[in-house]
């Protein structure tokens, strides 16, 4: 199989698909990995890593396109990109369809086969590939919100940890999987007042045995939310609902409830965010302010850190891209349920029950899909 990996374009991403030891483990598989010329520079790896690993250079993300029967990516696929795609080749990268109509009317036009590094699951009905970024989101999410609390950020300039004698900021981290409790980690370790809100029980014993009364865990009703929202220095919208679009926790008239200075880091604006005054911003303008509370919704936080982001990615996603190679999709798709769940858009059938709810087209069960 030729697996091309293109330069991301979008706004200030430096990740990229496959380093140079990913390469190298496809072409000891027997297959062949062609490159966009200056792909992984900004991470800190030339044309020449990429060469001496077995890849081959090609001069444009058109060539790349044009060549590869898979494609394999970082951030979902810009429009430009999504024009080159043609029917039968594969798109292995992540998506976030729900809160995107026009990216997955392109892909169903495309009829490309299009796996969500997001929604592939594991045994234990945890997101393997989305993980890693999870983890990196969750905890610069305390890093970007230290930043916005000061002063010339907007916010109500505030030391996140306080000093002695002064009292610490307190951070409300919404939900507890594996953003919101690598968001707790790192403010707990930045001596911040931290409470985590959540909804599953099971969750918050892991996370009081975890932290050891070093934050707070409580269970989250809406008068519960609202409580601690207002009273918040900053909160990390950390919930996520696999594939669907993330609920609107924060309402604008919760917001205006909120105290002038304070700070919202939206990490699922990926899925469309969970405050409802959320909208993405990018790296290069990452941050507004609504009724005088900063908001900081950057679509792509990982990307920052890129080369840390890259390393655990690929770590994540290598097995299965060797899987897609050695197999062929149907294969590695048909026996593993799993994996399959990945499967978003495929011949212009949309395989993801929460995307085809959210723009109410026709959902078409993946195992139908690919035995059709």
């Amino acid at each position: 199989m030729i697996i091309g990996v293109p330069k991301e374009i979008k706004n200030h991403e430096y990740r990229v698909g496959m380093v140079p030891a990913s390469v190298r483990e496809l072409i000891t598989h027997g297959h062949t990995v062609i490159v966009e010329t200056q792909a992984g520079t900004g991470i800190g790896f030339s044309d020449e890593d990429y060469v001496a690993a077995g890849a081959s250079i090609l001069p444009s993300a058109a060539d790349i396109f044009a060549g590869a029967d898979m494609i394999v990516k970082v951030k979902e696929p810009q429009s430009v990109e999504r024009a080159m795609l043609r029917e039968g080749q594969i798109l292995f990268t992540y998506l976030h369809l729900a809160p995107d109509f026009p990216q997955t009317e392109d892909l169903i036009k495309s009829k490309a086969i299009c796996i969500a590094y997001e929604t592939v699951t594991d045994s234990h009905g945890r997101l393997p590939l989305l993980a890693p970024m999870s983890e990196v989101a969750g905890r610069m999410s305390i890093q970007a919100g230290a930043q916005t609390l000061e002063k010339s950020q907007g916010g109500a300039g505030l030391l996140l940890g306080g000093v002695p004698g002064v009292a610490p900021a307190k951070v409300v981290v919404l939900g507890g999987g594996v953003v919101g409790s690598n968001a707790a980690r790192m403010a707990v370790g930045l001596r911040a007042d931290v409470t985590i809100l959540d909804r599953n029980v099971d969750t918050l014993r892991k996370l009081d045995e975890e932290f050891q009364g070093r934050a707070k865990v409580v269970y989250s009703t809406h008068e519960a939310l609202e409580q601690h929202v207002i009273a918040a220095d900053l909160v990390i919208g950390a919930v996520l609902i696999p594939g669907a679009a993330a609920p609107k926790l924060v309402t604008k008239d919760l917001l205006k409830k909120m105290k002038p200075g304070s700070a919202l880091v939206d990490v699922a604006i990926d899925q469309g965010g969970c405050f409802e005054t959320s909208h993405a911003t990018t790296h290069a303008d990452p941050t507004y302010i609504v009724d005088d509370v900063v908001h900081y919704c950057v679509a792509n936080m990982p990307g920052a850190v890129a080369r840390t982001s890259t390393f655990a990615l690929n770590n994540a996603t290598l097995p299965f891209i060797v899987k897609l190679a050695n197999q062929g999709y149907k294969d590695a798709l048909l026996n593993d349920v799993h994996f399959r769940n990945g499967l978003n858009v495929i011949n212009g059938q949309v395989t993801c029950r929460e995307v085809a709810e959210s723009f109410e087209l026709d959902y078409v069960d993946p195992l139908v899909a690919l035995q059709g």
